[in-house]
């Protein structure tokens, strides 16, 4: 049962029994529904408290209904609602811990609410592109207040049930329980307390205006607006609000409803649930059961004190989980302790970080010039120089030192994590994790699973993840992975579009306009043009017949790496990240056009879009068919989370999913037409024509 049924004296119980968090799906409705009906026949109930068991009141919406018909089958949320509200005997909501989405207007159409402290509050749906669509909008700011309910309504923010009770005339909760432990004793002395009150308060009956009116609406739209470029969903939630503000409720709720199903249709809302879905998906391996037993990770040591390795030991200073951290050279160990004890000083100077908690952070960090000193740790994770010699003499050493049972952990981005297992003895216990840079900020975690990694190792690492704050996505092992693989067709579309005609301004400008963090040529500078010069003269032998602009190459001669070294595709001033377009480069690329021959031609930023982000679509198709991924909502996780891909957007697949395969593969027929580009890398993959003509997407 999924709501149960229990009577206490005079007082019906009726608790959500959903786990992990008491989703309101059909069954919980239906079971509410029911429960109440029964409350209400039953001569010697006086009154019902409804609650939630386990770590949650409700959640919201359950996830396993998300977005299916099934969400709106009789009874609705707006149904159960409406029973509760009507129900002749008082019911209470007994909250604590969770109580979100659905399950606070749930809470809200009770007509009492008792609250444990430490509870979580929340009305989370904008961070899905909607709204509150069962009457949140139009009941919490009668509530609480129009602008502490708007700001609740338009952030997602969850806020502590004690913070909410002390917002002058608030009716949000008619009582505060004295701990959670007492919850339920005194949810049942409250509903004998007001058994026998009548008329039964409702909140759709409560006042609700704003001082100033549509001045301060005005004034909120305009702020909203502001801070939700590309987002519907924010300032729709404004004019919902202000229909509570100025409209009678059974008004108000037929604007909300309007708002909240147009929003459900936005291309904005449909990324982000796909996006929601995707993250939880991401941490599921679908030949590692949940119950894998796990390895006890408590200690951790990291090879390599640079600017990786540093970050990746904060992530987990910042668990609360002992580092020892080695190096070669002691100037160098030194320079890494000062880079973290900065980043952390910064974050205390910001207010981001207490002082206590910096020092704790610290004192968990060890140094040592000794592989011997770190035998005793149950994972280690290397991020060295990205070169096969110099991994293969770190893991022979691991392998000599480090205890039976640890975790061998490489941070490499492109490398072959089989061949680096293949230096110990202990494959099974080899796994790739390839952290993002800067690594104590990026979320993006690529987990790269070795033909021998065990499946503890796995469940261990994923679990780990979640620890770190890291969104972790399963890759087989190839040639970059599944993010670097990718980005080497992108950044070679930039190539190509430069020989055509392009600058590097006018590419970034079209690919920032559709709405990515940075174009290819910023990037490039970012990273270190000379990372990718060295990938090109590997591929250059690798793969002679794979076609390249030399464009790059001509750039990296010049010493101009990037930001590092203050010139790249742009030129930089000391202490500023800002871009500054450089007269000779573009005409360095000019004169390498005219030496090839090529007249150039005015570009369109449709085009630029196009290739740039269908070169990611194709190839992660041939990746998904190579079985390195094994979803394409994997995919967009690692270019929503790691690569600056448009989060409103949904990720490459999903955005190629909600163009139409059908066009994504006409584009890409008249891509292969032109001599200038690369007419074999533009087939499209077979699984890519496979769905496009049967009519079929990715995810």
């Amino acid at each position: 049962m999924t709501a149960e049924y229990k009577v206490h004296g005079d007082i019906a119980i009726i608790t959500l029994n959903n786990p992990p968090v008491n989703g309101l799906g059909h069954a919980t409705r239906l079971g509410i529904a029911e429960a109440l009906e029964q409350a209400n026949a039953d001569a010697s109930v006086k009154a019902i408290v409804l609650t939630g068991a386990g770590k949650a009141f409700s959640g919201g919406a359950d996830i396993k209904e998300f977005g299916s018909p099934k969400a709106m089958q009789e009874p609705n949320l707006l149904s159960v609602i409406l029973a509760i509200e009507s129900s002749p005997k008082p019911v209470v909501a007994a909250i604590h811990s969770v109580c979100m989405g659905g399950g606070l207007e749930l809470a809200l159409g009770c007509h009492y609410r008792i609250s444990a402290p430490g509870c979580s509050v929340a009305l989370p749906e904008v961070k899905l592109g909607l709204l509150p669509g069962a009457g949140g909008t139009q009941r919490l700011p009668r509530a609480l207040g129009v602008e502490p309910a708007l700001n609740m309504i338009v952030s997602g923010e969850a806020i502590k049930s004690e913070m909410l009770a002390m917002i002058p005339g608030q009716k949000l909760f008619d009582k505060m329980a004295s701990s959670a432990a007492s919850l339920a004793e005194e949810a049942l002395a409250f509903a004998q307390s007001v058994a026998a009150a009548r008329p039964l308060p409702l909140v759709r009956n409560l006042p609700c205006k704003h001082p100033q009116g549509d001045a301060y609406f005005q004034f909120a739209r305009n702020m909203v607006k502001g801070m939700s470029k590309n987002f519907p969903a924010p300032g729709k939630c404004v004019d919902a609000v202000e229909a509570a503000a100025t409209k009678k409720f059974d008004d108000g709720m037929t604007v909300e409803r309007e708002i909240f199903i147009n929003l459900m249709w936005t291309p904005e809302s449909k990324a982000l649930r796909h996006i929601f879905l995707a993250e939880r998906a991401a941490s599921k391996i679908p030949d590692v059961p949940s119950d894998t037993p796990l390895r006890d990770i408590k200690s951790l040591a990291v090879i390599g004190a640079g600017t990786m390795g540093g970050g990746i030991s904060m992530n987990f200073l910042n668990a609360g989980i002992p580092v020892t951290m080695l190096e070669m050279k002691q100037d160098a160990l030194d320079r890494g302790v000062a880079t973290i004890r900065k980043n952390y000083e910064a974050q205390v100077k910001k207010g981001k970080l207490k002082q206590d908690k910096y020092e704790q952070r610290m004192s968990l960090l060890k140094t040592t010039l000794s592989y011997d000193d770190l035998k005793d740790a149950d994972m280690v994770i290397e991020a060295v120089f990205e070169e096969i010699g110099v991994k293969e003499a770190v893991f022979k050493e691991l392998d000599r030192v480090m205890k039976p049972g640890s975790i061998l952990a490489s941070n490499t981005s492109t490398l072959d994590v089989d061949k680096i297992a293949s230096f110990t003895k202990r494959p099974q216990d080899v796994v790739g994790l390839h952290f993002f840079s800067p690594a104590n900020v990026m979320r993006l975690l690529e987990v790269v699973r070795g033909a021998k990694t065990a499946k503890d190792v796995m469940a261990t690492v994923m679990v780990l993840a979640k620890k770190i704050k890291k969104t972790a996505v399963v890759s087989g092992v190839c040639d970059g992975f599944i993010g670097n693989r990718m980005i080497e067709q992108y950044g070679r579309q930039g190539g190509f579009l430069l020989d055509e005609g392009c600058t590097p301004a006018q590419v970034d400008k079209a690919i920032e306009k559709f709405g990515f963090a940075m174009g290819p040529f910023r990037m490039g500078d970012l990273a270190g043009n000379d990372i990718g010069w060295a990938i090109r003269k590997r591929r250059y032998q690798e793969k002679p017949d794979m076609k390249y602009s030399k464009t790059a190459d001509l750039l990296c001669e010049k010493g101009r790496y990037g930001q590092k070294t203050g010139a790249g595709w742009y030129d930089y001033v000391p202490g500023k990240r800002d871009a500054i377009p450089n007269a000779e480069v573009v005409a360095m690329i000019e004169a390498h056009r005219k030496a090839l021959g090529i007249t150039p031609r005015k570009i369109s930023d449709e085009e630029i879009v196009q290739r740039l982000v269908y070169s990611l679509v194709n190839e992660a198709a041939r990746i998904l068919e190579d079985g390195i991924a094994s979803k394409a909502s994997d995919i967009d996780m690692v270019y929503l989370m790691g690569y600056g891909f448009p989060i409103y957007r949904g990720g490459p697949m999903n955005y190629a999913d909600q163009v139409g395969l059908f066009n994504v593969v006409q584009a890409m027929k008249r891509f292969a037409k032109n001599p200038l580009d690369d007419a074999k890398f533009w087939q499209p993959a077979p699984l890519l024509a496979k769905l496009a003509a049967e009519g079929k997407t990715f995810n």
